[in-house]
């Protein structure tokens, strides 16, 4: 099962914290700063696996991966594949790379609802449930529409409105 996921910057700040597992939540700072603190401190050209039994108990593993300013971290537990794991983050990454064309902090900032989509697209309380990127997208830009209609669509029938605008 995927534990956590988490986007943080290199400067340590959180941009994304997302538990699959109940954490208390004036725990998620403690376990950020424990993450990032382990992560910066690995030298380049190492594997991208670390065994975190300190941080999120026993069996629990990370995977990352380090791109541009971002961290971006699945912790998992034993049951899951840790190959299978950084495939996923490559997707997740992937996919976030064509929602905001070659994704950024930034864009993460001020685009966190359409991040959560993603993910929530990709992973169901801490099950993967979708790895293809298309597909993924394909959810994504159908939410959009659906939100953008939504938001379009009046909740006075035309029938009444016309009648007031005269």
């Amino acid at each position: 099962m995927i534990q956590a996921v988490m986007v943080i910057s290199t400067l340590g700040k959180p941009r994304l914290l997302k538990f699959y597992n109940f954490q208390d939540p004036e725990k998620h700072q403690e376990l950020v700063r424990s993450i990032f603190q382990l992560l910066s401190a690995r030298p380049e050209g190492v594997s991208n696996f670390v065994e975190t039994d300190a941080i999120f108990g026993p069996g629990s593993k990370l995977v990352y991966n380090h791109l541009a300013t971002l961290y971006f971290v699945f912790v998992f537990d034993s049951s899951e594949n840790e190959l299978a794991m950084l495939d996923l983050v490559q997707v997740f990454v992937e996919t976030l790379n064509k929602c905001f064309k070659n994704v950024c902090e930034l864009d993460i900032v001020f685009n966190f609802n359409k991040l959560h989509t993603v993910l929530d697209e990709m992973i169901l309380g801490g099950q993967v449930i979708e790895t293809s990127s298309e597909e993924i997208m394909r959810s994504v830009e159908e939410i959009a529409r659906l939100e953008k209609q939504s938001s379009t669509t009046s909740l006075i029938p035309k029938s009444i409105s016309q009648r007031f605008s005269r």
